[in-house]
């Protein structure tokens, strides 16, 4: 089981929702197949993302972040849900 939810996809994008209920134990390092930009459409408290070797950084709504291709990544938990809007760069 995922520690999402998809709740909308399309050819283009993905809205993804992490619930405020969330073992964080489940937000795992990770790395993608393809370029991505991520915006931060909903944001609880606390809610952080880090790149692997960086300090995480603070979710605010609005927020962009770029992730290349196979670059490791994880989210951190914080209070009420996250909903991101996930772009796929498949050029």
């Amino acid at each position: 089981m995922r520690p999402y939810k998809d709740l909308e996809v399309t050819d283009e994008y993905v809205i993804r929702e992490f619930d405020q209920n969330i073992d964080p134990i489940e937000l795992m390092w990770h790395r993608d197949d393809e370029d991505r930009t991520i915006e931060v459409l909903e944001c609880g408290g606390g809610w952080k993302f880090q790149f692997e070797n960086d300090l995480p950084l603070n979710l605010e709504p609005e927020a962009t972040i770029f992730i290349l291709r196979h670059e490791w990544h994880r989210v951190w938990k914080g209070t009420g849900n996250l909903k991101l809007k996930i772009t796929k760069h498949l050029d």
